[in-house]
């Protein structure tokens, strides 16, 4: 039984991984002009292309960005739904998105009409403030409600109440920059330069490996809040670690490709299907590839399904998402009648 299972992750971690470099790959081939994989080959050994600024300036960091943020949503919304104990808690269904998109909106919009460069850093902290912000009021109200359904109605009124608010500051602003901030708040890794791709992939790396460290006491809190502390896991330092943790990385997303909806949601219980398991050592790298598998495969549709017009990124990932959200709480309610 413990030699199955062991080979079961093997081979879950096999077709993830082979997934992500074949979506890669497909990423940066195809496209309006095509790519072949001998071109990139010989690009990246120093030889000449015709299309090398298409493969090095767009192609490539667009690619690196939907593969780092698509594994940092999966992964937040792994640790938000380890957090509520809540299996359709996610960034983008709490509202948390959509606080930190709508104080990112509100900072480039002052900062670009008062001609002041907003760097990624900036972003970065804005989208946390904002993050935060939706998160202290999601907290407040698990503590009043303590029906799931109306934990994730008062996440989606805390996100309608942030998006209008964006909506209000991107319809009344004046600039030609800032008016393309509509286009941002939709979800887009369009526009991604390598900067962008090395800021996200520092902060997103240090706070996956802190949170890998977390392991052991994500397990035995899965278990029940006093199973963990008997334990020896201190309980409030945990769960300030969860919210802070997943809010840099549902700050980082937001920050550069806007708020993506669903990979949060569907990701983690499509990788536990695959696993088998729960156990967080196995579910935290899992998570992130499948996120990363999850947002190549849903960039490469939204730029070629309809070219040269491309679709928002939130449009694709809704239409394979969403199924995945009613499956898991149709489930559950079939648990509860059972």
């Amino acid at each position: 039984m413990q030699h199955s299972r062991k080979i079961r992750y093997i081979i879950a971690f096999l077709l993830l991984s082979i997934s992500v470099l074949v979506f890669v790959a497909m990423n940066v081939c195809i496209g309006t002009v095509k790519i072949s994989l001998e071109d990139i080959i010989a690009s990246i050994g120093g030889g000449q292309i015709n299309n090398s600024r298409i493969l090095w300036d767009i192609r490539m960091p667009r690619t690196m960005a939907a593969m780092i943020l698509g594994g940092a949503l999966a992964l937040a919304g792994y640790l938000l739904q380890t957090f509520f104990h809540n299996p359709i808690a996610g960034p983008f269904v709490l509202g948390i998105s959509s606080g930190a998109k709508m104080v990112v909106a509100l900072v480039m919009v002052f900062l670009m009409g008062h001609a002041i460069r907003v760097s990624s850093v900036t972003l970065i902290a804005a989208a946390f403030l904002g993050a935060m912000i939706s998160m202290g009021f999601v907290l407040l109200m698990s503590r009043k409600v303590n029906n799931m359904s109306m934990l994730v109605v008062s996440g989606v009124m805390i996100g309608y109440i942030c998006s209008a608010v964006t909506e209000l500051v991107v319809t009344f602003a004046n600039d030609a920059e800032i008016v393309n901030l509509h286009n941002w708040s939709r979800g887009s890794f369009s526009g991604m330069t390598w900067d962008n791709v090395i800021v996200m992939a520092v902060v997103i790396t240090v706070t996956f490996v802190i949170v890998f460290f977390m392991a052991k006491p994500l397990s035995a809190y899965q278990l029940g809040e006093s199973y963990a502390q008997n334990m020896g896991v201190n309980i409030r330092v945990l769960r300030v670690a969860l919210v802070i943790l997943s809010s840099i990385l549902s700050a980082c997303i937001v920050a550069f490709a806007g708020p993506i909806s669903f990979v949060g949601v569907a990701v983690p219980h499509l990788v536990k299907s695959l696993l088998g398991s729960t156990k967080p050592i196995l579910m935290i790298p899992a998570c992130f590839l499948g996120g990363s598998v999850f947002c190549l495969f849903c960039d490469l549709l939204a730029r070629t399904m309809f070219a040269p017009t491309e679709l928002s990124i939130s449009t694709v990932t809704a239409v394979f998402g969403a199924p995945v959200v009613l499956w898991v709480m149709i489930r559950r309610s079939r648990e509860k009648v059972a």
